[in-house]
């Protein structure tokens, strides 16, 4: 029976670890290029009742008995579908279509990847126009430079191509580009990067390399649509089901902790 309440019990840490999982789904529905996370547990070790040994009639058994110790959180997995496209009236509002993510340099120097297309222009220090994200952060190109701008570019006349080449309107007021790409990676296993907050990746071994779309010709190659952003892939009534679940699940624990806590107070109590 004590066995039991130590089970029980990592029962309601594993679902308590759920809930709160799925509490930062529901708080991020909202967030431009949020992936939704997923729990995923796995049992404890399991204690040997009775081994496979033979019977009184000297005839082997064809099982054992073993009983497990309980629950615990493997992994919270990232689960990279496609969202929604949301208009916005922003020239500087880039969504992604495919697998790809953008490149972002982050304070240590060290680029980063997101999906958050939520980009704006703000001075350089040489007095330019560097595209960078709300934080502040520089956007790369292709070659992993920030995307700077000359002064003489009016930034509201930038637009792009699917392949995120920045464009500038000639003497015939036609789009040209201007030499700068903006840099978008895929990662062979995107599972496997690292969440940083302000929805950035970090590179990890798991993940592995980064995969420049630009020079890579053995990718399925990603679109960037202007004037757009993608949206949270967070689905509310799943997440809202697997709340249900969750605390159902952490409901029988706690009975299962009541229940046992009765047994041995019974058992106390004989005579």
């Amino acid at each position: 029976m004590v066995r039991s309440l130590w089970t029980a019990a990592s029962g309601m840490i594993a679902q308590q670890t759920n809930v709160d999982n799925i509490a930062n789904n529901l708080a991020n529905v909202n967030t431009v290029g949020y992936k939704t996370e997923t729990m995923e547990f796995k049992s404890l070790l399991y204690q040997n009742i009775q081994s496979k040994t033979t019977s009184a009639n000297g005839d082997a058994k064809p099982t054992g008995a073993q009983v497990g110790l309980g629950v615990r959180n493997s992994s919270i997995s990232q689960i990279f579908t496609q969202g929604q496209f949301t208009a916005s009236e922003s020239t500087t509002a880039f969504a992604i279509s495919g697998k790809g993510f953008f490149s972002v340099q982050g304070g240590d120097g060290q680029p980063y990847y997101t999906r958050n297309g939520n980009f704006q222009f703000s001075l350089a220090n040489n007095g330019g126009n560097m595209l960078c994200t709300t934080d502040g952060l520089p956007v790369l190109d292709t070659t992993g430079k920030p995307i700077i701008l000359d002064s003489k570019y009016v930034t509201s006349n930038i637009t792009i191509t699917g392949d995120g080449t920045l464009c500038y309107p000639d003497e015939s007021n036609n789009p040209a580009p201007i030499g700068i790409t903006i840099g978008v990676y895929q990662f062979a296993n995107p599972g496997g990067l690292e969440k940083k907050g302000d929805t950035l990746f970090g590179q990890t071994a798991a993940s592995g390399a980064p995969l420049n779309e630009a020079t890579s010709t053995n990718l399925e190659k990603s679109k960037v649509v202007q004037g757009y952003l993608e949206a949270s892939n967070v689905q509310v009534v799943d997440e809202m089901v697997n709340m249900i679940v969750a605390q159902r699940a952490y409901e029988l624990n706690s009975k299962a902790i009541t229940t046992t806590d009765e047994m041995m107070q019974q058992a106390n109590n004989l005579r």
